[in-house]
C-alpha cells in the first residue's frame, strides 16, 4: 500500500477487510500524515481535530473505523505490548547489547501480529510522547467514543464486570508479576540480598496477590469496591517490598564488586515494578482515557530508550565506573605529597623509576635491531615496557605519566563540597599538592633517565666498541621526536592509553573482588596443598592490595607496544609517545652524536616535542580520568571561573608552593599510609 499524505486519500483507503499488512501500513501512514513535516504540537492536535471531525461527519465511515479498530484487536495481542514493550527478552548485558545492534541495523516489518512490533513502527518518533501528553480531556473523550461501538439498548444485563482493556491490563499486570518473581527468585540476585529481604520473601506472594487482585476486579462491578481497593493496595506494598528487597543487592555490590549483567537485571526488575504500578494506576483510574494516554507516552519513550546503545551502557555502567573512579581515588591520594617529606619520597621514587626506564629504553633498541615482523617487535616491545612497570612497581618506585589517572579521581571527589566555607581555598591547596607531586615525578623520571642512559651507553660502548645505537638510527630518532613531526598526536592518544590502563586496572580489581578470587586463592585446597596455608594466605593478601596496579602496568606495557603494530597493520601509521621513553631515547641520541649534537635545530626540536610529549601524557590522561570521576560522582554546577580566579590568585601569591613544599601549602589532612602502584 503507498504512504498516503492526504487525508481524504487516506480516509477513503480505510479498509478493515484489507490484508494484515495493508491495514497496518495504513495505520502508519495516518500517523505519519498526522506528525507532519513541522513536529509541532498544535499541528499535530489540529490535525487529529480534522480528523475526528471527519469521522464524525461521516457515519459509514466511523463504522469502517470500528471495524477496523475490531480486526485490529483480534489480530494483535496488546498484552505483550504493556507487559513486555521496552523490556529485554535477555538476562545478560552483551545479548541486550546486540539486540539493540541488531534493531537499530536491521529494519522491521509492518507484516507482523506483534503488538509491540507494530507499535515500534506506529510510533516511531520521540515526538510522538510530546502531542500524546498534550492531548486534552474533550479530545481523548472523542477519540474513546470513535473507536467503540454503540451498545444496543437491551445489552445493560450482558454487561461484563471488567471491560476487555481493563482485562488485557489484568493479563499484563500478570505477566509482568511472573517476570518480577522469577527474576527476584535467581541465585545472582537472592543470594546478594540482605538477611532481611530473605527473611521477609516479598518475591514468594507476589503472584498470588496479583491473583488475589484480579479475582477480585472479577468479583466486584464497582470501580471504588473495598474488595478491588484492598486488593490492590496489597499488591501495591508487595511490590515496594520487592523494591526495597532488589535494592538492597546494591549494598552487596558496592563491597564484593559490580557485575554489569547484575545491574542490568535489577534495572530491569526496577522498571517492571515501575510499569505494574502504571498498569494498576489504569485500572483503578476513573477516567480511563486519560490513564491510557499517559501509559502510551510512557511506550513511546520507553521504546526509544530501548534502541539506544548509548542508553543502555550509560544505565548499567555507571555504578561500575563510580567504583572504579572510588578506587583509583584511593590510588590517587597515595601519589599527592602534602609534606616536604613526602615531596623527597616522591621524587626519589620517581628517580628510581628513570633508572629502570633507561633500561627499558635499552632494551626496546635490542628488540628493534632484531628486525621483527610488526606483530612480533610490537609483542616483545609491549613484554618489554610491561614487564619494566611491573618491576618499578614492585620495587616501589613511579612512572610520573601512570600518575594523573589516579589523581584525577581524587581531585574530583574533593569537587562535592565546594559551597561550605572554605571549601574553594581547600581545593586550591589540593591543586598546589597535586601539580607539585606530579612535577616531582616528572622531574625525578627526566632526572636520572638520561645519566643511566648515557651510563648504559659508555658500557656498552666499551664491551662491544659500539654506542648503543649507530648515527643512523639516532637520525631516525631526532626526526621522530621532532615538535614538528606527528609527536603532538602520538602524545595525546599516549595520554588515552594511560586514562585506558586505569580503567582496565579498576575493572580487575572488580573483577577479582566480584569473583571472590582472594578468598579462592586463601582457603582453595588444591591451592593451599602446593602453597601452605600461610603462603597461600600471604599471596591472597598480596594480590588483593596490587592486582590493580598490576593491571595497569601489564596493560599499559602491551597496549604501547601492540597498538603501533595493529596501527601498522590497518595503515593508521599510528604510534606512542612516552615522556621518559623519549627522553631515554634523546639521552642515547646524544651519545651517540656527541657534543655536536647541541648545534642541531633539530635537537632542540626534539627537546621541545619531549616537552610537549609530558604535558600531553600527563594532561590528556588526567582529563579524560577527571571527566569519568565527575559523572560518576554525579558533581556537576562547579564554578569553573571562581576555581579558576582561586588558583591564578594562588599562582600569584605563592608560585612557589605549586613546584616546591613551604609552609603556606602543608596544610591539609595527612593522607594515608602508602600503598605503591608503580
Amino acid at each position: 500500500m503507498p504512504r498516503q499524505h492526504d487525508l481524504p486519500d487516506l480516509l477513503d483507503a480505510l479498509d478493515p477487510g484489507a490484508q494484515l499488512v495493508q491495514r497496518h501500513l495504513w495505520l502508519i501512514s495516518l500517523f505519519e500524515w498526522l506528525r507532519g513535516d513541522c513536529r509541532s504540537v498544535p499541528a499535530v492536535l489540529s490535525r487529529l481535530a480534522l480528523l475526528l471531525d471527519a469521522m464524525q461527519a461521516r457515519p459509514e465511515l466511523r463504522t469502517r473505523l470500528q471495524d477496523w479498530w475490531q480486526r485490529l484487536l483480534e489480530t494483535v495481542d496488546g498484552t505483550t505490548l504493556l507487559a513486555d514493550y521496552g523490556f529485554s527478552s535477555r538476562s545478560a548485558f552483551i545479548s541486550e547489547f546486540a539486540e539493540r545492534v541488531r534493531l537499530k541495523i536491521l529494519p522491521g516489518t509492518p507484516e507482523t501480529l506483534d503488538a509491540s512490533a507494530l507499535f515500534s513502527l506506529v510510533f516511531s518518533d520521540p515526538f510522538d510522547a510530546e502531542w500524546l501528553a498534550a492531548l486534552d480531556e474533550p479530545t481523548l473523550a472523542r477519540l474513546a467514543s470513535l473507536l467503540q461501538p454503540q451498545s444496543s439498548p437491551d445489552a445493560g444485563e450482558a454487561e461484563l464486570v471488567i471491560t476487555p482493556w481493563q482485562a488485557t491490563v489484568l493479563e499484563a499486570i500478570t505477566f509482568c508479576a511472573s517476570q518480577v518473581s522469577a527474576t527476584g527468585f535467581s541465585p545472582e540476585l537472592r543470594l546478594r540480598m540482605s538477611d532481611l529481604a530473605r527473611e521477609v520473601g516479598p518475591f514468594h506472594t507476589l503472584v498470588h496477590d496479583v491473583e488475589s487482585m484480579r479475582q477480585a476486579f472479577l468479583r466486584s462491578p464497582q470501580l471504588e469496591s473495598p474488595e478491588r481497593q484492598v486488593a490492590q493496595q496489597v499488591l501495591r506494598e508487595r511490590l515496594e517490598a520487592c523494591r526495597s528487597a532488589a535494592a538492597s543487592v546494591y549494598t552487596h555490590l558496592d563491597a564484593h564488586g559490580i557485575s554489569v549483567n547484575l545491574v542490568f537485571q535489577l534495572r530491569q526488575l526496577r522498571e517492571r515494578v515501575l510499569r505494574i504500578r502504571t498498569l494498576l494506576d489504569c485500572l483503578i483510574s476513573n477516567s480511563p482515557a486519560q490513564s491510557t494516554q499517559r501509559l502510551l507516552a510512557i511506550l513511546v519513550l520507553v521504546g526509544q530508550d530501548r534502541r539506544s546503545v548509548r542508553a543502555l551502557i550509560n544505565a548499567n555502567s555507571s555504578m561500575l565506573a563510580a567504583k572504579v573512579a572510588e578506587r583509583s581515588s584511593e590510588t590517587g591520594e597515595h601519589y599527592i605529597t602534602r609534606t616536604k617529606a613526602e615531596y623527597i619520597t616522591m621524587l626519589g621514587q620517581a628517580a628510581g623509576g628513570g633508572a629502570v626506564m633507561s633500561l627499558t629504553t635499552m632494551v626496546k633498541f635490542a628488540v628493534l635491531g632484531l628486525g621483527l615482523s610488526a606483530f612480533w617487535g610490537g609483542f616483545f616491545a609491549g613484554m618489554n615496557y610491561a614487564l619494566s612497570f611491573v618491576l618499578i612497581q614492585l620495587l616501589h618506585f613511579t612512572v610520573a605519566t601512570k600518575q594523573p589517572a589516579m589523581t584525577a579521581p581524587a581531585m574530583a571527589a574533593k569537587l562535592k563540597d565546594l559551597t561550605l566555607s572554605g571549601a574553594v581555598d581547600d581545593f586550591v591547596t589540593e591543586v598546589t599538592h597535586l601539580v607539585r607531586s606530579q612535577v616531582a615525578a616528572v622531574v625525578g623520571n627526566l632526572a636520572l633517565v638520561v645519566p643511566c642512559v648515557l651510563l648504559l651507553n659508555a658500557v656498552i660502548w666499551v664491551a662491544s666498541g659500539a654506542p648503543m645505537i649507530d648515527a643512523s638510527k639516532a637520525q631516525h630518532i631526532l626526526r621522530d621526536l621532532s615538535v614538528l613531526g606527528p609527536t603532538v598526536l602520538f602524545a595525546a592518544f599516549t595520554g588515552v592509553l594511560l586514562f585506558a590502563s586505569s580503567l582496565i586496572a579498576g575493572w580487575t580489581e572488580n573483577w577479582f573482588v566480584l569473583h571472590r578470587l582472594d578468598s579462592a586463592m586463601r582457603y582453595n585446597p588444591r591451592i593451599t596443598a602446593v602453597l601452605g596455608v600461610p603462603r597461600a594466605a600471604r599471596w591472597s593478601q598480596y594480590m588483593r592490595d596490587n592486582i590493580s596496579g598490576l593491571a595497569a602496568n601489564i596493560s599499559l606495557g602491551m597496549m604501547l607496544g601492540l597498538t603501533p603494530a595493529f596501527a601498522t597493520f590497518f595503515g593508521l601509521g599510528l604510534d606512542v609517545r612516552h615522556v621518559t621513553l623519549s627522553t631515554g631515547q634523546l639521552a642515547a641520541v646524544g651519545a651517540t652524536l656527541g657534543l655536536e649534537v647541541f648545534s642541531l635545530p633539530v635537537f632542540w626540536l626534539c627537546i621541545a616535542g619531549v616537552t610537549v610529549t609530558g604535558l600531553l601524557n600527563v594532561g590528556v590522561s588526567f582529563y579524560l580520568a577527571f571527566r569519568l570521576a565527575l559523572r560518576a560522582h554525579n558533581v556537576s554546577g562547579v564554578d569553573r571561573l571562581r576555581i579558576g580566579s582561586a588558583i591564578r590568585a594562588r599562582a600569584r601569591t605563592d608560585l612557589r608552593s605549586f613546584f616546591w613544599p613551604v609552609k603556606s601549602a602543608l596544610t591539609g589532612a595527612a593522607p594515608p599510609p602508602a600503598k605503591p602502584h608503580g
